[in-house]
């Protein structure tokens, strides 16, 4: 029985082509076992991390609205801040006048 893929008396030049073609043959195998593992095993990984990454954005989100709530609040206390700073500068100006008159 002769077989018509390997032929009996091989040249070394046919024996390299044989041998890179069977490496290809057995690296495409490797690539496409190893996509199909990938895809089976860390699919489900992907999908959960990106669901986590969703909900940290939204929480991201929803504490930059707190930080501008605040920051308003802040504008607001300021504001407050400076119209009682000026209300008792006054009232420390009618003090010292009422001190005066006080002392005349």
């Amino acid at each position: 029985m002769t077989l018509t893929f390997i032929p009996f008396a091989m040249s070394v030049t046919g024996a390299v082509v044989l041998i890179v073609a069977l490496l290809l043959v057995a690296a495409a195998i490797g690539i496409v076992t190893a996509w199909f593992y990938a895809k089976s095993v860390y699919t489900p990984v992907i999908n959960k991390l990106e669901g986590e990454k969703a909900d940290l954005q939204r929480e991201v989100s929803g504490l930059k609205d707190d930080v501008r709530r605040l920051e308003r609040e802040i504008d607001g206390y300021k504001t407050k801040i400076g119209e009682l700073e000026k209300d008792l500068s006054e009232k420390e100006k009618k003090i010292k006048e009422l001190q005066k008159k006080a002392k005349e």
